[in-house]
């Protein structure tokens, strides 16, 4: 259980944010599901694939960023 703040701010418990993988500065999307639930999701980076930028194509890539973090640290 979490309270809001006067600021209408919560806190994601440590558990929670630890299983997501999620980051301060990170992004998360909030919406209304019924009248007494909310659904927090962590939002996933796009980025643009590295060749179509280099061959004049721009396209955007959904990828997890948990898997971009494991691709980097190898």
């Amino acid at each position: 259980m979490v309270k809001v703040t006067e600021k209408f701010q919560v806190t994601i418990p440590e558990e929670v944010r630890r299983k997501l993988g999620l980051k301060p500065g990170e992004e998360v999307e909030v919406r209304a599901i019924s009248d007494d639930e909310i659904l927090i999701k962590r939002k996933i980076k796009k980025i643009k694939d590295p060749l179509s930028v280099l061959i004049g194509e721009q396209v955007e890539l959904e990828i997890d960023p948990e898997k971009v973090d494991e691709i980097t640290e190898k």
